[in-house]
C-alpha cells in the first residue's frame, strides 16, 4: 500500500474526523473507501452502458405496432 499526502482546510479536516468517529472508523479508512469508489466509477459506467446496449438490441427486435394494434385487447 502506498502513502500519499493531502492538503485541506483545517475545519474541513475536523468535520471529516467527526464524521469518521460517528461511523466508528478512521479518516484514513473513509478516504480509502472514497478513493476506491472513485477508481471503480469508470468500470461501473462501462457495465451500465453494456446493459443498456444489450437492452437496446432486444428492444429493436420487437416489431413496431400500429396505434390500433396497441389498443387491441
Amino acid at each position: 500500500m502506498k502513502n500519499i499526502t493531502l492538503s485541506a482546510d483545517g475545519r474541513t479536516i475536523e468535520l471529516a474526523r467527526e464524521e469518521a468517529r460517528s461511523r466508528k472508523t478512521t479518516l484514513n479508512a473513509l478516504f480509502r473507501e472514497w478513493i476506491e469508489d472513485l477508481a471503480a466509477r469508470d468500470e461501473r459506467r462501462k457495465n451500465i452502458k453494456n446493459i443498456f446496449d444489450e437492452l437496446d438490441s432486444h428492444i429493436t427486435q420487437i416489431p413496431k405496432l400500429t396505434r390500433d394494434q396497441m389498443n387491441e385487447r
